[in-house]
């Protein structure tokens, strides 16, 4: 039966395994609303489009699963384009569906009209295209999810014409299958590339991981110990890849590559081995990895090759490179007397840890006391904020791909709405979400969505009064600290205004009871803390 292209976008959606679907109506795209409950998918109301995409991405890295947004056209897609350009820094599969106009090069003044629609979204997304007849918007919608599957996930823009949308069309075809019967495979590399690189680690004395986000899911982390154990190997991990070896490995340096002094425990390494990482310049904080030795490299996208250029390179998926590795690996290294030393490395975490406290004073025992407190499983979504800066080097997560942070593009504004993808994806799942004041004031108002959904979200909000780090970096920079303090809201009285829970605790251990009653609450709860918290009590 033909219905309009707009419905059975959403079907073919679903018969693709999409349940979930972010987003604002509008009268432009109001055809692709005309399926979704017909098609059985759950469509989440965002309270503006940048929170829309932001929900995708947060629901992309808590289920692995394409997060899907409809937009408008015009000031909808462009309002969905710092969470693609995020998406984009981040490898999160969103895709975007916007409606277009049907014709801007002779008409002028329409609604809602822009220069390029598409060029505009190319900026910030794997390939931006405009699907000008049904065939166009299937192949289009398979060809992005093909690619999720197949390649490094990066975010791609479908742009539909109204009246393609308003158009019957036939239904979508069946999704695609490869002959074994699954979706298309990542490239599994070079099994002689893979040889060399487990030769290089057996024979080295001094081996030394970095494990990045591409790590970072339950495959590969379990390989990646192994791999890391038999070896003997130090290793590092990038702030998305934390979690993928845990505190109690004995060669442990934790998620502090952006210590300056990591740059000279690497180059006493005699091989360097990169897994999955871009090692970039927000994961280091420098231009130099600091090696000095052969350094071998694990990467789906063959871009980050040469940068720095490896000496042997696999392109392909990690958890096959590192199960090959682990395969050619001899189960029984012997120790050198010229390896590694734990209790060094443990002594320097503990150092490096004490620098975090100094830079950043008062955060370091909120964060031990919430690390505590949390359930083992609990996924978390911060935002730019002095918290978060501190908490991704101190804290050792169990688990990898457990905390999302908008490390690449750096988008203010990402915690919360990330944060509710990630809840709805997970549902009875405990999720948290940690905001800086400034930060949370570019979303708020996706309070309403959460409060909606009845999403028993803790969120941390910490309120030191001020843009903090702008403030030290002005200061750091001889600059006259300028425009870096606005009066905020009472932020109690604003969650409450909108219909979630609101507390302010006094101490540490209000704060972690705080937590725990969140997560059993009905709805979301603000938790607000400021410096204060951890500051000694003046007894008069």
């Amino acid at each position: 039966m033909k219905k309009p292209l707009g419905a059975q976008i959403s079907h073919m959606l679903k018969d693709r395994g999409v349940n979930v679907i972010f987003g604002i109506p509008g009268v432009h795209n109001q055809e692709m609303y005309r399926g979704i409950e017909e098609a059985g998918i759950t469509h989440v109301l965002a309270r503006h489009e940048q929170g829309a995409g932001f929900m995708a991405d947060g629901y992309a890295r808590a289920t692995g699963k394409p997060g899907i947004t409809y937009v408008i056209t015009g000031p909808g897609l462009c309002n969905i384009m710092t969470p693609l350009g995020q998406a984009y820094s981040d490898s999160v599969p969103v895709l975007a569906i916007a409606s277009c106009l049907d014709e801007t090069a002779a008409t002028k003044g329409q609604l809602h009209q822009m220069l390029d629609q598409e060029g505009a979204a190319r900026t910030v997304c794997d390939w931006s295209l405009t699907a000008r007849t049904p065939e166009a918007a299937y192949a289009l919608v398979d060809r992005a999810i093909s690619e999720f599957q197949s390649k490094r996930t990066r975010p791609k823009a479908i742009h539909v014409p109204i009246r393609v949308l308003e158009g019957l069309a036939e239904a979508s075809p069946p999704p695609y299958q490869s002959s074994e019967g699954s979706p298309n495979l990542r490239p599994s590399g070079s099994p002689e590339a893979t040889r060399r690189i487990s030769a290089a680690l057996a024979e080295a004395e001094r081996p030394l991981i970095i494990f990045g986000g591409g790590v970072a899911n339950a495959r590969a982390h379990d390989v990646a110990r192994r791999v890391a154990s038999k070896s003997r190997a130090a290793v590092f991990t990038s702030y998305a890849g934390s979690g993928v070896i845990t505190e109690d490995y004995d060669l442990f340096f934790g998620s502090f590559l952006g210590r300056p002094e990591s740059a000279a425990v690497i180059g006493r390494a005699d091989v360097v081995l990169a897994v999955g990482t871009e090692l970039a310049s927000v994961d280091l904080w420098r231009y130099e990895l600091g090696h000095t030795s052969t350094f071998l490299r694990i990467d789906l996208d063959p871009e980050e090759l040469d940068n720095p250029r490896a000496d042997i390179h696999v392109v392909g998926d990690a958890a096959v490179a590192l199960e090959q590795i682990d395969a050619d690996l001899p189960d029984n290294k012997a120790p050198s007397h010229n390896g590694w030393d734990a209790v060094k490395a443990k002594d320097l975490r503990a150092r490096w840890r004490i620098e975090v406290d100094a830079e950043r004073p008062g955060i370091v025992p909120v964060c031990d006391a919430l690390k505590a407190t949390l359930p083992e499983n609990t996924m978390i979504y911060s935002d730019m904020t002095q918290f978060a800066y501190v908490a991704k080097e101190v804290w050792d997560l169990p688990r990898p791909g457990h905390w999302h942070h908008p490390t690449g593009f750096g988008t203010l504004g990402y915690a919360l709405p990330a944060g509710i993808g990630g809840a709805v994806g997970r549902k009875g799942e405990p999720t948290l979400v940690i905001a800086g004041d400034y930060g949370f004031q570019y979303t708020v108002q996706e309070l309403g969505t959460a409060v909606e959904l009845n999403l028993p979200l803790p969120i941390i909000l910490w309120d030191n009064g001020k843009l903090k780090e702008i403030e030290d970096s002005m200061v750091g920079a001889q600059i006259a600290p300028n425009a870096v303090i606005a009066k905020n809201p009472d932020f109690c009285k604003l969650a409450e205004a909108y219909g979630a829970a609101a507390v302010a605790p006094a101490s540490l251990d209000e704060m972690c009871k705080a937590v725990i009653q969140a997560f059993e609450a009905g709805g979301p709860t603000l938790i607000y803390l400021t410096p204060d918290l951890t500051l000694p009590k003046i007894v008069p």
